[in-house]
């Protein structure tokens, strides 16, 4: 059931900021027609007998055992590598990439290739909860416009970018861009295409620049990027200090890091999403904060590929805008649930250490933990403060983006086992939640469940 234009009645969660988990219980939500939340009324409140009675046939109730997220927000999706999602995972970056990644990224040219295997990912996702998406595509102008045409006919909040790599020293002969100043051309025409899409009205997609990665650029394609990102005032995304490799890279041939470079090419603004970001100096995290720049934190791809823990904690206190991504296929779980729990898991290792023949006071990082409602946090809320959108929370202003997750479901991972703690519940929610568990996806309101 669509609850645009309508309401819901539900116990729902959500981690407005981080550490801190509100418990909406047995709340009515009533969505406006355009699926922005209007105004919540708790058991109890004077008006919520006159809205019920107001809505009357169009009043969804959550049925017993089900409970109500925001949606995710996945900050890192590389879209055509979902058909190598846990593949090749024991080559450092470079090699992956060369030997693994580029070919299969090359036959994207063939949009009948494209078109199933991007229909497959949209609505897997969608299916694992994840309502609103960041994706790398190719470096196919066609096959991105297709990425986008089906993020809009399957209602994924998506934001969506033409990935730009022309540099012939870094790039394969098959696929690059034939010139910086084609790749500048062919991501105006993505960005063309989605803003003027007719079926893009409500701009639910949008576009997004999308550098690969310094290595992989041109100074002329990267400072193309920059001026068009200053003149459409897009969002902006790319890979930033990701490894030992990469990192070093760019401080050999500028002499600077990713994010002074970056800054430097006009790629550093509020709408930028810079992905990893393992390497980030004191100054870097200073710099991201005065642009109000955004990390995506994929920890699970950070432990195949990044040499290192992401330092969460401390970039939070920094105050870096930080999100959660998945990083397909580098990552080779598409669950956000997943991704929520990995955050948790590599916070602490960079906490205590983990080289067991060190003293106990020398082997980690001390305040560097995050607990599980903060994970939670950067994967709804943090992803729309990253992405300076109103998602993320169930709270008026915000889009209905929503999960219903049914504990009852047999061949889901959660049992209860009678549990009516709330702040339980939420963990085995989080904790617990897979496929099967997720009953209902709304984007906008609009049911979206594949």
């Amino acid at each position: 059931m669509d609850i645009s234009g309508a309401g819901i009645v539900g116990t729902f969660f959500h981690a407005p900021t981080r550490e801190k988990l509100e418990v909406l219980e047995n709340v009515l939500i009533r969505v406006d027609g355009a699926g922005t939340i209007t105004d919540i009324h708790p058991a109890g409140d004077s008006m919520r007998t006159l809205v019920e009675a107001e809505l009357g046939d169009r009043l969804y109730r959550l049925p017993d055992g089900h409970y109500g997220l925001p949606g995710l927000v996945d900050l890192h999706i590389h879209a055509p590598q979902y058909p190598q999602l846990g593949l090749a995972l024991d080559e450092p970056l470079e090699v992956w990439l060369q030997k693994y990644t580029f070919p299969l990224e090359a036959r994207y040219a063939d949009l009948d290739f494209a078109r199933e295997r991007y229909a497959v990912l949209v609505s897997d996702l969608l299916a694992t909860g994840t309502t609103t998406a960041l994706y790398f595509a190719t470096q196919h102008e066609a096959a991105t416009k297709l990425l986008a045409d089906i993020c809009i006919e399957k209602g994924q909040r998506a934001l969506v970018g033409k990935v730009v790599m022309d540099d012939p020293a870094a790039c394969p002969e098959n696929y690059r861009d034939e010139s910086a100043e084609t790749a500048v051309a062919e991501t105006r025409a993505v960005i063309e295409h989605i803003s003027n899409h007719l079926d893009n009205g409500a701009g639910r997609v949008l576009p997004v620049i999308t550098p690969r990665f310094i290595p992989s650029c041109t100074d002329e394609a990267l400072e193309g990027l920059g001026a068009l990102a200053e003149e459409c005032g897009c969002h902006v995304q790319t890979h930033c200090s990701e490894s030992d490799w990469a990192h070093g890279h760019v401080l050999e041939r500028y002499g600077k890091t990713d994010a002074a470079a970056l800054d430097a090419f006009g790629l550093l603004t509020r709408k930028s999403v810079l992905a990893h970001s393992n390497f980030l100096t004191d100054e870097d995290m200073d710099r991201l904060a005065s642009r109000g720049a955004a990390v995506a934190h994929c920890a699970l791809s950070n432990i195949y590929f990044a040499n290192s823990v992401f330092p969460l904690w401390h970039a939070l206190e920094k105050g870096v805008h930080v999100g959660l991504g998945t990083d397909i296929s580098g990552g080779p779980s598409a669950s956000m649930f997943q991704a929520v729990r990995v955050t948790v898991q590599s916070s602490r290792m960079l906490a205590e250490g983990t080289d067991p023949s060190l003293p106990a006071n020398e082997r980690g990082r001390p305040n560097s933990a995050i607990d599980l409602i903060t994970a939670f946090h950067l994967a709804t809320a943090g992803g729309g403060i990253a992405l300076d959108l109103p998602i993320g929370l169930i709270a008026p202003g915000y889009r209905f983006d929503a999960l219903a997750i049914d504990t009852t479901a047999h061949t889901g991972a959660i049992r209860l086992f009678g549990e009516t703690d709330p702040n339980a519940i939420f963990q085995k929610l989080i904790y617990g939640a897979t496929r099967p568990n997720i009953a209902k996806v709304w984007v906008d309101g609009l049911d979206r469940t594949p």
